[in-house]
């Protein structure tokens, strides 16, 4: 169960100055943040027009404008984003990819930064943006090289809701069992 993406290497900022994006095994990629201006109720019904479902439980971001938002992807993958308020409808939106929330591996399986698939989803809806880079503070301008990143879940995902059910079932059936032997 792999998920494959790329991500910039390096970005031309301008005047021929180049920035390589950093990347480590520990840490994975740094992360790059889209820049739109638009307003939050529209870009919001983008989301919703494309899939996305509000998150309910998440680590919010500082000035995260509500809930996140969240698209199934392939099978265990999903895209989740966020959206932060920078100014008056300037909007900063943090993409990653992981295990869905719906598999026990969520809480421990690795995450990358995405950027690429929320681009194509400013493209298609004609949405004007920046990719920004906040360790230099600037706009890349372009990218030059990507890194090709793989996810892996290693080990088959489980299903945590049905773990739940037959857990309390069995737990049902041995009550009930010693209720009736005393």
């Amino acid at each position: 169960m792999e998920y494959f993406t790329k991500y910039p290497k390096i970005i031309y900022l301008h005047n021929g100055i180049t920035e390589k994006i950093h990347a480590d095994t520990k840490n994975g990629v740094e992360q790059l943040t889209i820049i739109v201006k638009k307003n939050i109720n529209e870009l919001l019904r983008v989301f919703a027009d494309e899939g996305f479902t509000k998150v309910k439980f998440e680590h919010k971001k500082p000035f995260q404008i509500g809930n996140g938002l969240s698209l199934r992807l392939d099978k265990p993958w999903e895209l989740h984003v966020r959206l932060v308020e920078m100014k008056k409808d300037i909007i900063a939106i943090y993409a990653e990819v992981e295990v869905s929330r719906d598999y026990l591996q969520h809480l421990f399986s690795q995450r990358t930064p995405v950027i690429y698939e929320i681009v194509n989803l400013m493209k298609k809806y004609e949405i004007d943006y920046k990719i920004w880079n906040d360790r230099i503070k600037k706009y890349a301008h372009k990218v030059l090289e990507d890194y090709k990143i793989r996810l892996d879940t290693q080990i088959p995902v489980f299903a945590w809701k049905p773990m739940v059910f037959v857990i309390a079932t069995v737990g049902i059936l041995y009550l009930w069992k010693y209720v009736n032997t005393i």
